[in-house]
């Protein structure tokens, strides 16, 4: 999608993927290597005016080392402090961000420690790695400790370990009482120009995200700046350059930050259709040197994540407002695969669409299929 945003633009890509069937390439020249191989990242440096990411699990090796030959946006510093969940709470708590409660553990003997400090329910989850909702064990009795500890240090069939988990690497965390979670994208600019999306509310189920809500339904505006003050606090500590997500709890009204991804992010998926210009190609005007678009919304939209299944794109497309969009990529259980955003004037419109959608034989989560926008 940065590839497809980009060719309007006049710019060529080359991808570095170690994926034999890379989405990409459709779209660009694929370099097939890891992500460390050293041939492959010499060729990125000779062949490329900058680079960038959208994962937040490149290695930051990998990363620094093309900075030394070629502009890498967002800077390496960004991966560092996301890779590392006690790195980036403790970046949040120097920025004024307030976030859950949490404890670094370092031993089983640190997690009794760290859970009294932030009492329970609380979350354990390893430090690194751990994308879409893996590497996390919810604690909601005294009990729990001891199955989370070998779940998650890898000494336990009960869940598969976590890259770095052994070594004991994991973080105590309070489990928030949230009214939603939400989440705020911004761009960057390399002279510092900054633009912040609306506020997005987003509905998870088992660890993934499955639908988006764009902008968030009734959120107070005082909420809002305040989203919008928070990450433009990131973007500048990290001197960033492209498109940065801060995910957030709403609680009692409040915001809490819970992480961040330092690339284009699902939650933002929306902006394709629903939004002046989309996250995508306001990511790429950054990294290119070219100037911001507005991230103003055309009105109200939805994205709908396609999760381990394919829909028929006839029958998706024939609902007003709707843009069906694939990945190229094969269909497995939990693997997002594609996405459809629906687009309206008004959000009972949304609302309407979305029951369609679901009766197409598209999932929504349980709240989404008794109504939202209102309804």
């Amino acid at each position: 999608m940065l590839g497809l945003a980009g060719l309007p633009l006049g710019l060529q890509f080359t991808f570095l993927d170690p994926a034999a069937d890379a989405c990409a390439a459709a779209v660009g020249r694929h370099l097939e290597a890891a992500y460390t191989d050293p041939d492959a990242l010499q060729e990125l440096a000779r062949t490329c005016e900058r680079v960038t990411y959208e994962f937040e699990n490149v290695p930051v090796q990998a990363a620094a080392e093309l900075a030394h030959s070629v502009p890498v946006y967002p800077p390496p510093r960004a991966l560092e402090v996301a890779q590392d969940r006690l790195r980036e709470k403790q970046f949040f708590r120097s920025l004024g961000i307030p976030t859950a409660e949490f404890a670094a553990v370092d031993s089983r003997q640190d997690l009794e420690a760290a859970v009294a400090h932030v009492g329970l329910p609380a979350v354990l989850k390893t430090r690194r790695m751990g994308y879409d909702g893996k590497g996390q064990w919810v604690l909601r009795a005294p009990d729990d400790l001891e199955e989370a500890w070998e779940a998650l240090t890898g000494n336990s069939p009960l869940a598969a370990p976590c890259v770095d988990a052994a070594s004991g690497a994991l973080l105590a965390e309070a489990l928030v009482p949230f009214r939603r979670e939400l989440s705020v994208l911004a761009a960057r600019d390399t002279s510092g120009e900054v633009v912040c999306y609306p506020v997005v509310e987003n509905h998870h189920e088992g660890g993934l995200l499955r639908l988006s809500l764009a902008p968030v339904p009734g959120l107070d505006p005082g909420l809002e700046e305040l989203a919008h003050t928070y990450v433009r606090r990131a973007l500048e500590a990290l001197q960033y350059v492209g498109v940065l997500c801060l995910e957030l709890f709403e609680v009692d009204g409040q915001l809490l930050a819970n992480e961040m991804a330092p690339r284009v992010h699902n939650s933002g998926h929306w902006t394709l259709e629903g939004a002046c210009t989309s996250q995508f190609a306001n990511h790429v005007r950054a990294v290119a040197g070219l100037p911001l678009g507005s991230p103003q919304p055309r009105g109200w939209c939805a994205m709908v994540n396609l999760i381990g299944f394919r829909p028929d794109p006839a029958a998706v497309l024939r609902i007003p407002g709707t843009s069906f969009h694939w990945y190229g990529k094969a269909v497995r259980p939990g693997r997002k695969v594609g996405h459809v955003t629906v687009c309206a004037d008004r959000p009972e419109q949304v609302a309407e669409r979305l029951e369609q959608l679901r009766r197409h034989g598209v999932p929504l989560p349980e709240r989404a299929e008794a109504g939202l926008f209102g309804r």
